[in-house]
């Protein structure tokens, strides 16, 4: 059926005073979505206010990319969609980048923007740009509402999407004209009245046949409850060779990615899992802290030793990309077991470098939980000597770690150092978050996340600026827990606004900031290279007087108070949990080699 022929079947109420927005928010609520994270415009007034009517709380950031990135992490940690509204034209360019990392890390995530009117697109309307164009390569699934009855049959089929086998962001556009109430529509149309111009009359048909399309069976009972997610699992006979595998093997080693903290299953299960079958785990994206702060089979530093000496390596959601030098580090002597939720992912870089034996399509926690069922059966557990032979290679760089955080930088404070001390006093409820590029690779060998879903880093894009966003969502989902933020200096200037948004809503963070001056990490190959710091320089600023500004706590930690570091942990800690304020400890560093020899990955 046409759009111009819908009047004629469906009656419309011209008198109601219901609007789009609060079909938007009665989907959201039937989600369980219990809040959205936005920056407001006009385009998207009807979907915040009716969200707000409905009890969900709205939280406004001041960049839509941060918005874009709590919602990342609300989906990262709760198992539930995250959901970023903005407005249409630069309201949603700025989320993109937040977009294609969420993309990157296959974080299942709701973008909902305003555009202009169905009637008014390409006609030079404000804010009026392709959006379908923009976000089709970087979401899983992109649509545009054509009519007020179409909202919870596309949301629904969106969110479930979104959350299906590979999980990934999706966009759904909602003109401004399928969210206002009909009158108000009306009244924006220019319908003539009493023409007497055939002209008129034409045009008032057109509009009228328009308006009634939009929104005919627009208020009609619809269903708004959640569509399950279609979750791939491996089959019985691929687990049972990978057990075989498994179990004929001296020198297993499984590599685990971001994959195995999925919905449904539990995190708990899949750490019993890994514990009782005893073999040695590296962790990377959102499974640091899996296996908690001091698992006798998580190891951190010796993985190049590892798998060169592996005759069976599992790769349980791990991929080979530029993280495992697209395979190059895999040796051609072990048998490769790859599970991952994407058919490309798990043949990726593959007859280059490295092939796999046995690749799984399927889900890599519910595939750990059932391979160590299989396992158990014939009473497996990995060598001990194996693991302790790794653990002592593992202590010797522990050890050459500890002793470079004691050594003094030609000026301000040692990083490591900084972060050894962090390390001994996080509480246990603590959350991290690393935004930044060298400060942030250092902490990654030398702070431990506490548990599982602790640890939030951006991921496979590598983008600076996720820090006070993904604070937002983690502090939301989990209000008891501690978060930390890990800035680099130049990571920090991206969101450093934010902490206007954690003191207005009253959302606490920390943030420990590593401050040198530079953008190190290029400046690292960038000077030996090509002789010059040129790009790279940066000032000591004054950054806690910044957040005090905005109505937080801010510290100054260098050489003349270092003897304070630790007093000044506990007193932002105690300030954030027992005061419920932001606070901002800004670090001055020195430079070291930590990261030019001392780890091999």
């Amino acid at each position: 059926m046409t759009q111009a022929a819908d009047h004629i079947h469906i009656k419309v109420d011209e008198d109601s005073t219901a609007y789009g927005g609060e079909l938007v928010a009665d989907v959201l609520k039937a989600h369980g979505i219990p809040y959205v994270f936005c920056l407001s415009g006009g385009h998207i007034s009807p979907i915040l206010v009716a969200c707000e009517k409905h009890g969900i709380r709205i939280i406004d950031t001041r960049h839509e990319a941060n918005a874009a990135f709590a919602a990342d992490a609300v989906s990262r940690l709760s198992g539930k969609i995250g959901v970023c509204i903005v407005t249409a034209g630069p309201g949603l360019t700025n989320t993109v980048t937040a977009i294609k990392n969420a993309q990157m890390a296959e974080s299942p995530l709701l973008l909902i923007g305003g555009c202009a009117a169905n009637l008014s697109k390409g006609r030079g309307a404000l804010q009026d740009i392709d959006h379908m164009s923009v976000f089709k390569s970087i979401c899983k699934y992109t649509i545009s509402v054509q009519r007020v009855r179409q909202i919870p049959k596309l949301l629904r089929q969106a969110i479930f999407i979104a959350q299906s086998g590979t999980p990934g962001p999706v966009f759904v556009e909602f003109p401004i004209d399928v969210l206002y109430p009909f009158y108000l529509v009306e009244s924006e149309l220019g319908i003539k009245p009493n023409a007497k111009a055939l002209s008129d009359k034409i045009a008032n048909l057109y509009l009228s046949t328009y308006i009634r399309g939009t929104f005919a069976g627009a208020f009609d009972k619809q269903l708004v409850s959640p569509i399950p997610p279609q979750i791939p699992y491996a089959s019985n006979i691929l687990i049972q060779k990978c057990a075989k595998l498994v179990q004929n093997a001296q020198h297993p080693v499984c590599l685990l990615g971001s994959q195995c903290t999925l919905p449904p299953t539990s995190t708990r299960d899949v750490v019993e899992a890994l514990e009782s079958m005893n073999i040695p785990c590296f962790l990377g994206g959102m499974t640091r802290g899996l296996l908690g702060r001091n698992s006798s089979i998580q190891l951190r530093h010796c993985r190049k030793d590892a798998l060169k000496e592996a005759d069976v390596v599992l790769l349980i959601g791990a991929v080979c990309d530029f993280r495992l030098g697209y395979g190059k580090v895999l040796s051609r002597k072990s048998k490769i077991i790859i599970v991952n939720r994407n058919s490309s992912t798990l043949y990726q870089n593959s007859d280059v470098f490295w092939k796999p034996t046995l690749a799984v399509k399927g889900d890599p926690a519910d595939f750990t939980v059932r391979l160590h069922k299989f396992l158990s059966a014939q009473n497996y557990k990995c060598s001990d000597s194996w693991v302790e032979t790794l653990r002592d290679k593992d202590n010797i760089k522990e050890e050459i770690n500890r002793k470079m955080g004691l050594e003094p930088t030609e000026d301000h404070l040692n990083p490591i150092h900084i972060l050894q001390e962090l390390e001994n006093h996080l509480p246990d409820n603590a959350i991290l978050i690393g935004d930044g590029g060298d400060f942030v690779a250092t902490a990654a060998y030398t702070v431990r996340p506490r548990a599982p879903l602790t640890w939030l880093d951006p991921g496979a894009f590598g983008t600076l600026g996720v820090g006070a966003g993904f604070a937002l969502g983690a502090k939301l989902v989990r209000p008891e827990a501690s978060v930390w933020i890990l800035y680099g200096d130049g990571a920090l200037g991206y969101s450093i606004m934010e902490y206007d948004t954690f003191v207005r809503h009253k959302i606490p963070v920390i943030s420990i900031v590593g401050n040198d001056a530079c953008w190190n990490q290029i400046a690292r190959d960038q000077v030996p290279l090509l002789g010059s710091i040129v790009g790279c320089s940066l000032e000591f600023s004054s950054y806690e007087k910044i957040v005090e500004a905005l109505g937080a706590v801010g510290f100054r930690l260098d050489r003349t108070n270092e003897h304070e570091m630790v007093n000044i942990f506990k007193q932002a800690n105690e300030i954030n949990q027992q005061q419920r304020k932001s606070v901002l400890i800004n670090c001055l560093i020195g430079k070291t080699n930590f990261r030019q020899g001392s780890i091999s990955v």
